[in-house]
């Protein structure tokens, strides 16, 4: 008996190091839209016949996020649904830092968590990498194939503009710096956190600008984005004007 619950641990332990892909969920207010996107997620990984595992930080929502999260930890297991909560919110940043050292996975895929950004796409994601051997692959709304749904013109007209201005001034190497669902050879990730500065949503920006820095190589997705059905958008006044105040000083800083 004893040499079998040896066996079994052993057994265990040697499935713990076989995580090829960790996934990133960053969680604020997400209560009804994560039942959804961890099923999604599970469902779309059992189709490629990948090991992953989903790390997901929650910020201490108080809509009892974490307490959802902790029933589909049930569901689904510890293994695969590894849970790293926060005290309080702290960023988009910090939150990926937080979660990286719970990854033990060779890639790291990370994508919002209010059904914005489809799991269906991240079999494509796999394929290219595979294809290419490529250190990140980024999902791209402004190439044929992709697109946005859901959003009035205002929205349309910010991000845009953002990536409009982002081309000219700091030619990221790729077509959509705001978007953030991305796969990265783990090692690459941790590369480009260390190197970013900023914080909020212009860190998704920086980090294809510190991308093109470091000669990653980087090859695009189309994907669609639709607009969140649950929740309330994060994005604020505050956020837009944090992300030119950052594309300033990385066009003065790079």
């Amino acid at each position: 008996e004893s040499f079998k619950l040896s066996y079994y641990n052993e057994y265990k332990s040697y499935l713990s190091t076989m995580v090829k892909f960790s996934v990133i969920l960053a969680t604020y207010n997400e209560k009804d839209n994560l039942p959804i996107i961890i099923y999604l997620l599970v469902r779309t990984f059992k189709k490629v016949g990948a090991p992953f595992e989903i790390i997901l930080v929650d910020d201490n929502s108080p809509d009892g996020t974490l307490e959802v999260a902790k029933q589909l930890q049930k569901i689904y297991g510890e293994e695969t649904l590894v849970l790293r909560p926060r005290k309080g919110k702290l960023g988009l940043g910090t939150a990926y830092i937080h979660g990286l050292k719970s990854c033990r996975g060779e890639f790291v895929v990370i994508l919002d968590a209010d059904m914005s950004h489809h799991p269906k796409f991240i079999e494509e994601y796999i394929k290219v990498q595979n294809d290419t051997g490529c250190d990140i692959v980024t999902g791209t709304r402004y190439r044929t194939g992709g697109g946005v749904y859901g959003w009035d013109i205002t929205r349309k007209l910010i991000s845009c503009t953002a990536n409009y201005l982002t081309q000219i001034m700091l030619w990221p190497g790729c077509s959509d710096v705001t978007g953030s669902f991305r796969l990265y050879k783990k090692e690459v990730l941790e590369t480009l956190i260390d190197s970013c500065i900023s914080k909020g949503y212009v860190f998704q920006m920086e980090m294809m600008v510190r991308a093109k820095q470091h000669g990653f190589s980087v090859q695009e997705v189309p994907i669609t984005f639709v607009d969140r059905i649950y929740g309330e958008s994060k994005i604020s006044s505050k956020e837009v004007i944090g992300f030119w105040m950052g594309l300033l000083k990385l066009f003065a800083t790079t």
